[in-house]
């Protein structure tokens, strides 16, 4: 089956410091945000918003890393720092494709058992074609693909690239 590219590594660069500036927007009356990014990919774009978001903004952002269990996800979710660090502070969950929306549903209902300011969900490629009924609040590009097509997000280093299969 042919890969076709649908963003590069520029391009990639661009929708997330656009994201960035949209979760500046979305937070301006806030002094610290967390960025929850999904283990792997949503971990490092977590990261790389932070980066710009720093840069752009006087917020001070927290990264902190969601491991779930892709395979089980009715399995126990874990964070990479003690929830007093983000109770009570607006908070962004970060992952690469959202694809059928179980992953994405399964780390936010983790979060809903904590009292948060504020919770808004980023991708960097939003599938159109969800199981559930989840949305991106910041959205990188937005596709409609057919139930047979996947979109992976590939990222070494600081090369990106996102294909369709």
């Amino acid at each position: 089956m042919e890969r076709s590219i649908i963003l590069n590594n520029t391009e990639i660069q661009h929708k997330i410091r656009r994201m960035a500036f949209q979760i500046y927007e979305s937070n301006a009356n806030q002094k610290e945000v967390v960025i929850a990014g999904i283990a792997n990919n949503g971990f490092v774009l977590a990261n790389k918003i932070k980066t710009i978001l720093e840069e752009i903004s006087p917020i001070k952002a927290t990264v902190c890393e969601v491991i779930i269990n892709k395979k089980k996800p009715l399995s126990r979710v874990e964070t990479s720092i003690p929830e007093s660090d983000y109770k009570n502070k607006s908070l962004i969950l970060v992952d690469d494709v959202l694809n059928s929306g179980t992953t994405l549903m399964y780390a936010v209902k983790h979060f809903l058992d904590v009292p948060l300011k504020q919770f808004k969900t980023a991708v960097l490629v939003n599938r159109n074609h969800k199981k559930y009924p989840i949305k991106a609040d910041f959205k990188g590009l937005s596709l409609s693909t057919s139930i047979q097509e996947h979109i992976a997000v590939e990222i070494e280093d600081d090369k990106m690239i996102a294909y369709l299969d």
